[in-house]
């Protein structure tokens, strides 16, 4: 019998409200590297002049939109129906997962619920996305990292920075995933790396600290040696710690 090589098929769920159509090429670039967004849908009232944005780029991307009145003010609709319909299309069976784009931490619930019925759910939102969403995702992307570069650029120009965080702040994460492999010599290699990476923490992301892989974000902590002689792949380690001693005779 011939291998069923299709790519996974995900519904993407767009909360309108919580979301910026300026990260919508960067979001279904992203998706793709995972699976094929075969449902698309966003949800909000569109009435709102405060969503007119939104209507320029759904024909691009196929996104079907589902209005919502807001007809009663605090109220949100949007999120209501956003949760049924995900409830219905994991019970329609024909879906591998789920991408939530959203920074709103009501639907940590619903990615926990999808999650306990063995499909697979992608977050996506701000780095303000409270840390019970993001926890409760597979893995969760922070929408920042997928801005086109003409805005990162201009971010940069105007005195901001690309990075979320510096690459120090990666260091203590790293660290974590070298000591629970347990190596004997504390080797390990930066494929295993990635991977305990994400069972640690859902967001993390190299792009996050300003460097689009892995290797170069750890390269550029220079906390860490790097081995990959002979061809082998590549390797790491956390160096030393310098004792208190040793860091005065230097200065000496």
């Amino acid at each position: 019998m011939a291998e069923d090589t299709r790519p996974q098929r995900f519904a993407v769920l767009i909360d309108a409200d919580n979301t910026s159509p300026r990260i919508v090429d960067g979001l279904f670039e992203e998706v793709a590297r995972f699976g094929e967004a075969s449902v698309r849908r966003i949800y909000g009232d569109f009435s709102s002049p405060r969503l007119k944005s939104w209507t320029e780029v759904l024909q691009k991307h196929a996104i079907d939109p589902y209005q919502q009145f807001a007809y009663t003010s605090g109220k949100n609709a949007s999120d209501i129906a956003l949760v049924i319909d995900a409830m219905d299309l994991l019970h329609s069976g024909r879906l591998d997962g789920f991408c939530l784009v959203s920074s709103d931490s009501d639907f940590t619930r619903l990615a926990s619920r999808l999650r306990e019925e063995g499909a697979d759910v992608y977050g996506f939102g701000a780095q303000k996305t409270p840390e019970s969403f993001r926890q409760a995702c597979r893995r969760f992307i922070y929408t920042e990292n997928l801005l086109p570069e003409s805005a990162t650029a201009a971010a940069e120009q105007d005195g901001g920075r690309r990075a979320l965080q510096p690459p120090s702040a990666a260091v203590p994460l790293l660290v974590r995933a070298i000591e629970q492999m347990e190596t004997e010599d504390g080797w390990v290699g930066l494929g295993a790396v990635g991977q305990r990476l994400a069972a640690i923490a859902s967001d993390f992301d190299p792009r996050t600290y300003g460097y689009r892989k892995l290797s170069d974000l750890v390269r550029n902590t220079g906390a860490f040696e790097i081995d990959q002689s002979g061809g082998r792949f590549l390797r790491i380690r956390a160096k030393p710690a310098r004792s208190a001693s040793s860091s005065r005779r230097s200065r000496a």
